[in-house]
């Protein structure tokens, strides 16, 4: 025998040894094949195989949820089988990626190019010699149509031994590995209405996060909704859009798919019981990072201070500038540059002290309950409660019913004291305090992005806008040839502050109708009846006796103790759009009515607002609720969604985060039929709107 003789017989006796390996067999729209860990198993030994897919590029096949259409994988065990069904477990799923069928409308949830779906198989005990796998792999493939395909492949081991096959072992356990794992941490979900809030903790977060998806096992949640995502210290949360507002009892239970900055995804399968978000889960701004923040330092520290600039000019602040005017022109009526400079400082220590505390609060509160806002301090009835107090207080001062900080009677002699020192730094913290919502309209984009930024980033950007609200008065301070300018005190002084009294009574007014809006009428009658209380213990005050001015300051926290307390009692239902009942059919906002909106093709112009916003309020007196406007939403069917901020509310919050805005006014535009809003302005005229392009 030739030598080219032997030793092909000697190459086909070592391919009849071996385990036939099948050609992947073609079954339309894919090549479908079974491989294994091993070569051969022992009898009783379990081993992993897999089906491997190689699918015609745009082709996709399902994962075990499909999302809005389609059908998974599934293998059918055949007679002919020596592994029979019961032997062959559960399909170990890769983590799935979004496969948007109908933009914003239908999506789907798969796989396309090359998958491997691995499954454990056992060998039979009593096995001897080569068993086979025997599977037809029955599935859907879909690219804009859908076909049905069936693929008859099978697998022959040995079962003499354990030998490995380190290529498709290598393989399966790649493609294991691609699959989810039991989340390390706790899960909670927040169901309100159509509107889902899903919290999840782990210690230590989730890391530079590029993208976070929910990917459901049922159909709880409408799968093609936007998932807007929240990261905290420990965790994230994700706002979802529920597909049905019966389904509130059970857990919601699927997989998360985290996919961090380097592209690696991991998959946490996750059973979240309902509950309240969980802590430090929200609070750093949104996934993948926010375009706001990539601005250079130096531009946010000039924004932030022109913004505090103009502060000074908004109506909620100039009330409270006029108690700080009175104060210079009498410090300058002290001839002193050292006091004069002094009476600045603690003005500007005032202010800074207060916006510090303030970032300190937002960032406690957005670690621990979500998204914070500008504003927030407004949607606490207590504290909107306690400012209408202040404010009457401040105006039965203007008034001339009691002293505070110096006498006008006697000025300039007082200024050394701590009276004059506390009076400056008072006047700084309640402009600070009053001032600080109305800033949205000027630097509502920049504040958007630092917000979600850190802890010290948010810090010096809220000293900065102090800094600048305070820089006019701290300027007129230092620079002699300006404070010497201002007018001499006299008879004109008394005048002019009582004057300026009734600013303060008309923003007690404008608060006291807030409170009205967070607690009902009951709790504004209690605060009218403290502010009597208050005029009262001035009054009392003014007897210059001992028993008198204790009365003075019982009744005084009486008053403000009561007043406090009646602001904390529940509130009443608030109606979202009852302002524009008499022109618009507006409806309450929410994100599963936008998606419904959205699918119907009709444009949507939502109004993200609060009755403390004195913006938003100017808006809709001369823009939103003309005639124009009116008749523009009228002939284009536009549907007009309120979003009413003026209470706390997560799913309006998170809507703010979500498109960078650090509180209201917000307003948002869907031209017909498309689910990407545009941002408008702070500021809206009624041209602006009625030239809103009405298709994408």
């Amino acid at each position: 025998m030739k030598l080219s003789a032997c030793l092909a017989a000697l190459f086909g006796a070592i391919l009849f040894m071996l385990p036939a390996a099948a050609a992947p067999v073609d079954a339309g729209h894919a090549r479908v094949e079974l491989i294994s860990e091993r070569d051969a198993a022992l009898p009783g030994e379990t081993i992993y195989a897999a089906l491997k897919m190689d699918l015609d590029s745009g082709w996709h096949v399902y994962w075990l949820n499909a999302g809005d259409a389609g059908l998974p994988p599934q293998l059918i065990a055949q007679p002919g089988s020596d592994i029979e069904a019961d032997a062959i477990g559960e399909i170990v799923w890769p983590l799935p990626h979004l496969l948007p069928v109908v933009e914003g409308e239908i999506m789907d949830y798969g796989y396309n190019n090359e998958v491997v779906f691995p499954f454990p198989i056992t060998i039979p005990e009593d096995a001897m010699g080569p068993v086979t796998l025997d599977v037809v792999a029955d599935y859907l493939i879909c690219e804009d149509t859908c076909v049905p395909e069936r693929a008859h492949v099978k697998l022959k081991l040995e079962t003499d031994q354990s030998a490995a096959n380190t290529r498709d072992g290598e393989l399966i356990g790649k493609w294991i590995a691609k699959s989810d794992v039991p989340f390390p941490g706790e899960a909670r979900v927040l169901k309100k209405n159509l509107d889902w809030t899903l919290s999840l903790r782990l210690d230590g977060g989730f890391g530079k996060v590029h993208s976070i998806r929910f990917f459901p096992f049922g159909h709880d949640i409408l799968h093609p909704a936007a998932q807007p995502v929240e990261l905290g210290r420990h965790g994230a949360t994700l706002s979802l859009s529920a597909a049905d507002i019966t389904a509130v009892s059970k857990p919601l239970e699927g997989v998360v798919v985290i996919e961090q900055e380097d592209g690696t995804r991991t998959g946490y399968e996750i059973s979240a019981a309902e509950g309240s978000p969980l802590p430090d889960t929200s609070g750093l701004g949104p996934a993948g990072g926010m375009a706001g923040l990539q601005v250079a330092a130096w531009k946010l520290i000039l924004l932030a201070i022109l913004g505090g600039l103009i502060l000074n000019l908004m109506p909620c602040v100039l009330p409270v500038l006029s108690m700080k005017a009175f104060g210079m022109v009498s410090a300058v009526s002290g001839g002193h540059a050292g006091e004069v400079r002094r009476h600045g400082i603690w003005y500007t220590a005032g202010v800074l002290v207060s916006f510090g505390v303030l970032a300190a609060i937002i960032v406690a509160l957005r670690a621990a309950t979500g998204p914070v806002t500008l504003g927030f301090q407004l949607q606490n009835a207590p504290v909107v409660a306690i400012l209408v107090l202040v404010m009457f207080a401040v105006g039965l001062w203007l008034m001339g019913m009691f002293e505070l900080g110096t006498s006008l009677q006697n000025l300039g002699s007082g200024l050394a004291d701590r009276d004059g020192d506390a009076g400056a730094f008072f006047t700084g913290v309640l402009a600070a305090v009053v001032g600080s919502p109305c800033v949205g309209p000027f630097l509502g984009a920049a504040l958007g992005a630092v917000m979600g930024h850190s802890a010290p980033v948010v810090f010096t950007f809220f000293l900065a806008m102090g800094f600048g609200l305070a820089l006019p008065f701290l300027v007129l301070s230092f620079v002699p040839n300006l404070y010497k300018l201002l007018p001499r005190p006299g008879k004109w002084m008394d005048t002019l502050k009582q004057f300026f009294a009734f600013p303060m009574f008309l923003t007690a007014a404008w608060l006291a109708k807030v409170l009205g809006d967070l607690a009902g009428s009951g709790a504004v009658a209690w605060t009218a009846t403290g502010a009597v209380a208050i005029a009262f213990a001035a009054w009392l005050w003014q007897r210059e006796a001992r028993l008198p001015r204790i009365l003075a300051v019982v009744t005084l926290a009486l008053a403000v103790f009561g007043v406090a307390e009646r602001a904390m009692a529940p509130a009443p239902a608030l109606g979202a759009s009852s302002a524009y009942a008499a022109k618009y059919e507006a409806e309450p906002w929410s994100a599963g009515r936008v998606q419904s909106l959205v699918a119907e093709g009709r444009p949507v112009f939502i109004d993200f607002t609060a009755s403390w916003c004195a913006t938003c309020q100017v808006n809709k007196a001369t823009t939103l609720k003309s005639r124009a406007v009116h008749d523009f939403f009228a002939a284009n069917d536009v549907a007009f969604l309120v979003a009413d901020f003026t209470r706390k509310d997560p799913a309006i919050a998170a809507e703010l985060a979500r498109h960078q805005r650090a509180g209201v006014p917000m307003y948002l535009w869907y031209p017909a039929g498309s689910d990407v809003p545009q941002v408008l302005p702070e500021i809206l005229n009624q041209g602006l709107v009625t030239s809103l392009p009405l298709t994408p």
